[in-house]
């Protein structure tokens, strides 16, 4: 049963936002998550945000107290869908719980909307979203958007192609279930080399450990793997293949659909 609006998870306090001060704070933290510089482009314009919250769109805040350390924006979209345009934590208390209970509170909301699924993108490269994204929440990510947005400079992604997964979470909390790996084709190992499917029921598509690490010390073999796993798992999701799993220790589990 879906409890109150308000989510509660490790002390975190997730609640819709209101007014131009509220909003422009959000807008600041957002713009230190991903270390916009002045004159790059923010994660979400500040006039968007607020013309979301007072039409009716998705604009939230997490509390750790009186302190705002997570925020997101989304909108209403089709097939009875909130888009989560935006969604970012505080560097200092990553891991504490705040991205889950932004999500558990968009769940919530969506729900008392009669909406049927929460859908976001996300880059397939960053390992640690692709696991809490897949194996914790049990969304799903079944197509691959080549360079989504475009060129973007916002801190974190100067510099690379926006290629993204596009991930959709049942508000009833349905999840895939994945396949025994022990017998899957790798499309992708750790050094970055590409083999086809091959047919295979089961498919393996490695990611990097650290790819944000990778962009800023390793530019050129950040990009690499970039053409990489485009060729292996955006090549596999176009032959039919769907996304079943992410594993602990990196890897992408694709099944060959019925």
């Amino acid at each position: 049963m879906l409890g109150p609006m308000v989510e509660t998870l490790t002390k975190v306090r997730v609640v819709p936002l209101h007014g131009t001060p509220q909003i422009q704070a959000a807008d600041r933290l957002l713009r230190r998550v991903w270390s916009t510089q002045d004159g790059e482009d923010p994660p979400v314009a500040l006039d968007i945000m607020c013309a979301l919250a007072h039409t009716g769109g998705y604009v939230a805040g997490a509390f750790l107290g009186e302190e705002l350390v997570g925020a997101a924006a989304g909108f209403l979209a089709a097939g009875e869908s909130l888009h989560s345009h935006v969604a970012g934590v505080a560097p200092e208390v990553q891991g504490r719980g705040v991205g889950r209970a932004i999500k558990e509170h968009q769940r919530r909301w969506a729900a008392e909307r009669g909406l049927r699924s929460i859908s976001w993108t996300f880059d397939p490269l960053v390992r640690r979203n692709a696991y809490f994204n897949l194996s914790r929440l049990g969304a799903r990510a079944e197509r691959y958007l080549t360079d989504f947005y475009g060129p973007m400079t916002d801190g974190i992604n100067d510099g690379d192609v926006s290629d993204r997964l596009f991930a959709e979470w049942p508000v009833d909390g349905t999840r895939a279930e994945s396949s025994d790996t022990s017998e899957a084709r790798v499309i992708l190992d750790t050094s970055g080399r590409v083999t086809g499917p091959g047919g295979s029921a089961v498919l393996k598509c490695a990611t990097p450990a650290d790819v944000e690490r990778m962009r800023r010390q390793e530019p050129s073999a950040a990009r690499d793997w970039r053409a990489a796993q485009r060729e292996a798992l955006g090549g596999a999701l176009a032959e039919g293949y769907r996304i079943t799993g992410f594993t602990p220790d990196g890897w992408y589990v694709l099944e060959r659909a019925a």
